[in-house]
C-alpha cells in the first residue's frame, strides 16, 4: 500500500482515484477545486479530503492530477499552494490531463530539480472506461520512474505503456486525438449518407461493422448518432481544446493535419449551434443541421 494523492475529481477523475482506493488498497487523500465534491469522494470511498493540492500532496509517495488544461496544470503543481511545494524527495508526479508536450517538459524537469519523478500519462477511453477502470493510458518519462509509477496506475486501467522521454504520452494522445476526429467525422458522413439515401442505418451498420470500415466509435456511437442523442462521451469543447494542442503542435514541427484542421472547424460549428457540452459524435448533427439551412 502507497500513500497516494489524487488532484481533480472530473468525470475522469473521480472514477480513477476511486480505483486507487477500493483495486490497489491504497490510502488516498483527494483534492478537487470545489471542495464538496472531495467531500462527497471521501465519504463515498474510505479517503481522505484536502483543502490544497500542497496539502493533499504533502508526505506522497505518488501524486495523480487530471484537470482541464496546462494553466490548469500549471496552478496544481507550480502555483501558490501547487503540489510540488510538498514533494517529499523521489516522490512521482503522474499527471493524467491531455495538455501540451511542452508543460510536460517543463514540470519534467521541475521535479527533477526536487528530486522527484514526473511522468506524462494522459489516458484514452473516455468516462465509461475511467468508471470501469479500463483506460488506456500513454506514459512519456524515465523508465526507472515509469517503472515505479505502473502497478499504481494499472488499478484503473487496461494498458499502460511508455512511450518514451517526457513529452511522449501528450504526443502519442495526440496521435490518439487525432484518429478519433477523422473517424467521427467519417462515420457521421456515412451515418448521414445512408439516411439520405433512404437506407435502414441500423441494417448499414450490421453489414459494415465486421469489415474494414469498423472501429470503437462505430461500436459505441452509431446508435446515439441516429437517434441524435449527445450526452454519451467526450465533450466538444474538450476535444477543440486537444485539436487545438495537436494543430499547434503540428505548426511547431512542420507535420500535416489537413482532415484535423478541417474537423476541428466542423466542431467549431456544432459549439455555434450550441453543442459545447454534446459529445463528440454530434458532427452528425452539423450535417443535418445544414439541411435546415
Amino acid at each position: 500500500m502507497a500513500k497516494v494523492a489524487f488532484i481533480g475529481l472530473g468525470v475522469m477523475g473521480y472514477p480513477m482515484a476511486g480505483f486507487l482506493k477500493t483495486k490497489g488498497g491504497h490510502d488516498v487523500t483527494v483534492y478537487n477545486r470545489t471542495t464538496a465534491k472531495a467531500e462527497k469522494w471521501a465519504a463515498e470511498y474510505g479517503g481522505a479530503f484536502a483543502k490544497t493540492p500542497q496539502e493533499a500532496a504533502e508526505g506522497c509517495d505518488f501524486v495523480f492530477c487530471c484537470v482541464g488544461n496546462d494553466d490548469d496544470l500549471r496552478s496544481v503543481t507550480t502555483g501558490p499552494d501547487g503540489a510540488f511545494h510538498s514533494l517529499k524527495d523521489g516522490a512521482i508526479f503522474i499527471d493524467n490531463t491531455t495538455a501540451s508536450a511542452e508543460v510536460a517538459r517543463e514540470l519534467y524537469e521541475a521535479a527533477k530539480a526536487k528530486g522527484c519523478g514526473f511522468i506524462d500519462a494522459p489516458v484514452s477511453g473516455g468516462q465509461a472506461g475511467a468508471e470501469n477502470g479500463v483506460l488506456t493510458v500513454m506514459c512519456g518519462g524515465d523508465q526507472d520512474v515509469f517503472d515505479k509509477a505502473k502497478p499504481v496506475i494499472d488499478c484503473f486501467s487496461k494498458f499502460v505503456g511508455l512511450m518514451g522521454p517526457s513529452g511522449a504520452g501528450q504526443l502519442t494522445k495526440m496521435c490518439n486525438q487525432i484518429c478519433i476526429a477523422g473517424l467521427v467525422q467519417g462515420l457521421s458522413e456515412a451515418v448521414h449518407f445512408a439516411e439520405k439515401a433512404d437506407l435502414d442505418v441500423e441494417t448499414v451498420i450490421s453489414a459494415i461493422r465486421g469489415g474494414a470500415a469498423q472501429s470503437w466509435q462505430m461500436e459505441n456511437r452509431w446508435e446515439t448518432m441516429r437517434d441524435g442523442k449527445f450526452d454519451y462521451g467526450f465533450a466538444v469543447d474538450w476535444m477543440r481544446k486537444d485539436l487545438g494542442i495537436c494543430l499547434k503542435t503540428a505548426s511547431d514541427t512542420g507535420a500535416r493535419l489537413p482532415v484535423t484542421a478541417l474537423v476541428d472547424q466542423f466542431y467549431a460549428e456544432v459549439q455555434a449551434m450550441g453543442g459545447n457540452r454534446w459529445d463528440t459524435s454530434s458532427l452528425v448533427a452539423r450535417l443535418r443541421n445544414a439541411d435546415k439551412s
